[in-house]
């Protein structure tokens, strides 16, 4: 049996040990940072001095803006087709509305588990046949395909802590399916459709592997530009716009945290 001070010391050791690992993965994200205020005209760390000029670039360059106006659409149009389809997915799933619930849940899940190079393809290949390729309503439905199943097992994780007398007991009193749902069992289950919109959200926003197969030759994407930006040679401005992406990412997060609590359903 573990004295009080063993438990202590297991206690700090673990704690360390949790703070290293969370320090180590935060260094990349601190070297594109660094190297995004670099004045130098390629990427050194740490930087040699310090300038807002590279920001200044990638805000000024027409087909940077051009590429986040894109990605900020169609992430935001697939995320919102992805939680009305995914939330009624899951309801109809977990209540048993359908039959073979199971085998439907492993086919949502199925663009989780498939590589997204291969799922890239295969809707080339598809949208080559019905010509889909290279238009705006192609591209969002392939995003729909790729965010539907986060919001899917975000929305099953929170009905399964739903109780489901609670409804019952609206339609008792005299609410309609609809209004009990929209009532009782929506608001108990917005922390996981919160966490499954932002899943499906920053999944849109950050895809390259199914985005590059599917744009046309006007089109482009902001990480799909950051892509080819670094194959022709990485210079500051990529970790620029990957600094503000980062600071993006983390400005919805506290929002979406201060709105929904995700700490308090743990």
């Amino acid at each position: 049996m573990s004295t009080p001070s063993e438990t202590q010391r297991q206690g700090l050791g673990l704690t360390a040990t949790a703070i290293a690992v969370v320090v180590f993965l935060q260094i990349p994200v601190l070297v594109v940072v660094l190297a995004a205020f670099s004045k130098t005209a390629y990427l050194t760390i740490p930087p040699k001095g310090l300038t807002l000029h590279w920001f200044e670039v990638v805000l000024r360059d027409p087909e940077y803006l051009s590429a986040a106006w894109t990605s900020l659409w169609l992430a935001a149009a697939s995320t919102a087709a992805a939680l009305v389809l995914g939330l009624i997915a899951a309801y109809a799933i977990h209540r048993r509305m359908v039959p073979g619930a199971a085998a439907l849940t492993s086919l949502f899940m199925a663009p989780l588990v498939l590589p997204s190079v291969v799922l890239g393809v295969a809707l080339l290949q598809y949208y080559t046949m019905t010509g889909l390729r290279g238009n705006s309503l192609g591209l969002w439905l392939a995003h729909v395909v790729i965010t539907v199943p986060y919001v899917v097992r975000a929305s099953l994780g929170s009905l399964a802590a739903v109780d489901e007398s609670l409804e019952d007991a609206a339609r008792v009193l005299g609410a309609d399916g609809f209004t009990s749902f929209r009532l009782v069992t929506l608001p108990l289950v917005k922390p996981g459709l919160v966490a499954g919109g932002l899943f499906a959200f920053i999944t849109s926003l950050d895809n390259v592997p199914v985005s590059v197969f599917l744009l046309s030759a006007s089109q482009t994407t902001l990480p799909v530009k950051i892509f080819t930006s670094v194959e022709q040679g990485v210079d500051p401005s990529v970790a620029a716009v990957s600094t503000l992406l980062i600071v993006a990412t983390g400005i919805v997060l506290l929002l979406a945290e201060r709105w929904t609590g995700f700490h308090k359903h743990v």
